[in-house]
């Protein structure tokens, strides 16, 4: 960052997703879930860093390639992404068909007799209405950006997808849909998906597991079942996303989130936490059995 210093924006993040199974990454605004989302797909900007890895199923290391691996055999093929601000993707002086079409056109060599009906089924798979395919980006409200993008993240059918806020902008019945075709599109065909969302309800939905990240660590994972149901979440910062949910204690967690580039000595959570002890804001705790608290 400007002066030299240095933002750790997301550490210690180790996930394993197979096959199949769709993992919901969930926190607040702010605290490394898109930032993640981007590593993996290369799309950091100029002044960030990464470490680690991050492994297809035949072991290549994403973090490992350069940009045209990843432009050419990568985006959109192996790894979909559904953008968390979808009109941004979009080129603005180009239709929703447009878009469509040169994508089915790239990713699966549709002829140019089929590319009409193709971006339509396309379009409809993501509940985006025929009548608006000829519409530039500046005339789409917000849902439906949010549906083009999503249309365009699954005309590849890549064995992973990242869907980042996919269902920001839309009704409940949409949020159903999309979510609904987004397991589709994970469970019947063996494809993994990768969902950052703050919409507990359609984490509930979807999810085989849920990853709790704050102040850009991992400090909970657990099997939806358990999270969402008994015995729930183990984290006092989890359990707090819950009870703030209106069908639940409609109670706030207090406080805000600490700057990730001043991030205190121990449990980033302790300021905001009625457990926390002399231990908790001395010690950081590690991700153990699925859980970073000292009191888990």
């Amino acid at each position: 960052m400007r002066g030299g210093r240095y933002v750790a924006a997301v550490s210690d993040a180790t996930l394993v997703l197979a096959p199949g199974e769709c993992l919901a990454l969930v926190g607040e605004s702010g605290c490394g879930k898109s930032v993640l989302a981007s590593a993996l797909l290369g799309l950091l900007p100029g002044n960030a860093e990464t470490a680690g890895s991050a492994r297809l199923a035949d072991g290549t290391d994403l973090l490992a390639l350069d940009e045209r691996t990843l432009a050419r055999s990568i985006r959109g093929r192996r790894v979909g992404l559904v953008p968390q601000s979808p009109a941004a993707h979009l080129t603005p002086v180009r239709t929703v068909r447009s878009h469509l079409e040169e994508t089915v056109r790239e990713l699966t060599g549709t002829g140019r007799a089929e590319l009409r009906s193709a971006a339509e089924a396309a379009a409809d798979r993501a509940a985006f209405p025929a009548t608006h395919l000829d519409l530039h980006p500046h005339e789409l409200s917000g849902g439906l950006a949010q549906r083009a993008a999503t249309a365009l993240a699954l005309i590849g059918d890549a064995p992973l997808l990242l869907a980042d806020e996919p269902t920001t902008g839309l009704d409940r019945d949409l949020v159903h849909r999309t979510v609904d075709e987004l397991r589709a599109h994970t469970r019947d065909a063996g494809r993994a998906l990768l969902m950052i969302t703050h919409d507990l309800a359609a984490a509930h939905r979807i999810a085989d597991t849920v990853a709790v990240m704050y102040a850009g660590r991992i400090v909970e994972t657990a099997p939806a079942g358990a999270f969402f149901g008994a015995p729930g979440p183990r984290h006092p910062y989890a359990r707090g996303l819950l009870e703030a949910l209106p069908e639940r204690a409609f109670t706030p967690i207090p406080g805000a989130p600490p700057e990730l580039g001043a991030l205190p000595p121990g449990c980033a959570f302790a300021a905001r936490c009625a457990r926390a002890d002399s231990r908790c804001r001395a010690e950081r705790p590690a991700l153990t059995e699925g859980v970073a608290c000292h009191h888990a």
